[in-house]
């Protein structure tokens, strides 16, 4: 699509969009498709905003709250952590002003080798996995005690058995939701955890556009939605899938992965959104943001509080995003699991990591 007017895209941010969606609609608009209209949309929100001298939350009717709640993670199980260093990172989240956390608390399962990993992606978990989870899981609830907001994120993973007996082994410890317990192409398998189990559900991280939601929220699939900005479609759809999902009392958590200005872009969604439960994020990334936007969000007390300024109410500093480019055609920047380069470390290749890997 060529913009040759950009005042028509500024005042009609959406047809050009429509355009794309259609005329790419033998994939269904999912996958690279709706995270290339998310972009196109985001932008031509921002440009909206900027030359009326508003923040898009104005423009999406205004906003219906002060401040947007947030919620970040501690280490997941998977990861090279003790339960100590988990149970330590989640008291300095309780100093730093946050009452949500989300965690993985169930080891891979996978079994990671250089053959049929295939076989394993579908994960069954163990007895020995699942008592590990609850470890974890009441030393993290012991930690912050019984009024704190806790979440499990188990990345669609599981099959159907599993999946229910993790979500049953967790119900003491009373989660706000259990997420994407299933691998996402199926919903008769979410249907029958959901059948099966007392935890609420979330999916919406693997889903995109709205005509995914259809199903979900009409057979009451979950209790939390999470679409992610940057994936979705943009400002646009996330609104359009909140929609939907207000008139069946379902809440909505958008998926915040991609950096600050998807988290700028769901904040401004999120000022309009009635049932909003809370944004996503990382906190511990926000100094690394501090170095690539203007100005840096104003987070208080759990928060992100709104600025005023127009568009999505930042700035890029450009030169210093431009040290944190990807050589996607470097085998380096490949994640470890999928990399066939021998001594790779899955860390992203950009300027910042070239001294220490020899190159550049």
């Amino acid at each position: 699509m060529k913009i040759t007017d950009i005042k028509t895209y500024v005042t009609m941010p959406i047809e050009g969009l429509a355009w794309l969606f259609h005329e790419y609609n033998i994939l269904k608009g999912m996958g690279y498709v709706s995270h290339l209209m998310s972009a196109i949309d985001i932008a031509l929100w921002d440009i909206k905003g900027k030359v009326l001298g508003v923040p898009i939350y104005d423009l999406l009717g205004g906003p219906v709250r002060g401040s947007v709640p947030l919620y970040t993670h501690v280490q997941d199980q998977s990861q090279p952590f003790s339960i100590d260093d988990m149970v330590a990172a989640a008291k300095r989240t309780m100093a730093d002003g946050f009452d949500a956390i989300k965690t993985d608390p169930f080891k891979s399962q996978r079994e990671m080798g250089p053959d049929f990993r295939g076989a394993s992606m579908v994960e069954r978990l163990t007895p020995k996995a699942i008592a590990e989870a609850v470890e974890w899981m009441d030393a993290l609830r012991e930690t912050v005690g019984p009024e704190y907001e806790l979440m499990v994120d188990a990345h669609g993973r599981f099959d159907v058995a599993s999946a229910i007996a993790g979500a049953r082994a967790l119900e003491h410890v009373d989660l706000i939701w259990y997420e994407e317990p299933t691998h996402v192409e199926s919903d008769e398998a979410l249907q029958q955890v959901r059948e099966n189990t007392n935890v609420p559900l979330c999916i919406g991280e693997r889903h995109f556009t709205r005509w995914d939601y259809v199903q979900v929220l009409e057979n009451r699939l979950v209790d939390y939605i999470m679409p992610d900005v940057a994936w979705c479609g943009g400002i646009s759809e996330l609104r359009r899938i909140a929609a939907m999902a207000e008139p069946r009392y379902i809440r909505v958590s958008p998926h915040d992965a991609l950096g600050p200005v998807a988290i700028a872009a769901s904040f401004q969604t999120c000022m309009a959104i009635p049932n909003l439960y809370r944004e996503e994020c990382i906190h511990t990334w926000f100094n690394d943001f501090e170095k690539i936007i203007t100005p840096m969000f104003d987070v208080r007390d759990g928060h992100i509080h709104p600025s005023g300024k127009p568009g999505l109410g930042i700035e890029l500093i450009h030169e210093e995003v431009a040290r944190y480019r990807v050589d996607v055609d470097d085998t380096r920047a490949m994640p470890a699991w999928s990399n066939p380069r021998k001594g790779a470390n899955g860390r992203w290749y950009t300027v910042e990591t070239a001294g220490e890997s020899g190159k550049g």
